[in-house]
């Protein structure tokens, strides 16, 4: 039974998705956020793509890691966890950790990763600050949800935004039809991911430099997945992963 308080929405079928693109903030956010759903994507022959917006720089817990190495180090991680998923493209914007704002360049960096992938679904961080869950209210978060969508309205479908993207690096205008924003304040769709859980973990774990210091992170990610779950009426023993879905197109 859905959960009243998230009146549920109904996406496109993935029957008619063949590429999402997932633009976050840092290597590793969106596998805490959505890899779960990836992984099920990926099975159904969806092709998907990342971009990264920032190096990472300021990740980690080791404090001999020099900051320097961190970039390479995360890159390497987010590859890693990509492949436990079955996704290989991915593109690394290299914005300074903790730094990131929504720009106009950053705006224009995304806009060309969306006409290059040509994504049917793009999967973004929440601009929104949710009090609820601030973990996932980090500024760069914030900053990359906010360029994202802005790049899908209005400017990936203006022949006239950004016009050297089209007259110099024949980068055709692209109309995203959905964008799935995840920590969002108000979901209205979930995904059960009770059967790709375990690679959500798997992937999770590839992120060393982040995640081996503590011990219960995997039970963390299954009380997330199960909480999700719980929120939008899935039902016991069950996990998900929650949006906010917007029909953009």
């Amino acid at each position: 039974m859905a959960n009243p308080l998230f009146p549920p929405y109904q996406p496109l079928p993935d029957e008619e998705i063949s590429k999402v693109l997932i633009v976050t903030a840092h290597p590793d956010d969106l596998d805490f956020g959505c890899s779960g759903s990836i992984a099920l994507w990926v099975r159904k022959g969806i092709e998907v793509s990342y971009v990264i917006c920032t190096n990472g720089d300021q990740g980690g817990e080791d404090p001999s890691v020099p900051r320097e190495e961190m970039p390479k180090i995360r890159q390497k991680e987010q590859r890693d966890a990509g492949f436990v998923v079955g996704v290989s493209q991915i593109t690394f914007l290299g914005y300074r950790d903790g730094w990131l704002e929504p720009t106009i360049q950053l705006r224009k960096e995304i806009v060309r990763q969306i006409r290059i992938h040509k994504p049917d679904r793009l999967v973004i961080q929440s601009p929104e600050r949710n009090w609820d869950r601030l973990f996932s209210s980090h500024p760069d978060h914030m900053a990359a949800g906010e360029a994202a969508i802005q790049a899908v309205y209005p400017d990936a479908r203006n022949a006239f935004a950004f016009e050297d993207l089209l007259k110099e690096e024949g980068l055709e205008p692209h109309r995203v039809k959905e964008v799935w924003v995840m920590s969002a304040k108000d979901p209205n769709h979930f995904v059960d991911i009770t059967e790709t859980i375990d690679l959500k973990i798997k992937a999770l774990h590839a992120h060393v430099s982040q995640t081996a210091h503590n011990p219960k992170m995997e039970e963390m990610i299954r009380s997330w997945g199960e909480r999700s779950a719980e929120i939008m009426g899935l039902g016991a023993g069950k996990y998900a992963e929650i949006f906010r879905v917007i029909n953009t197109d």
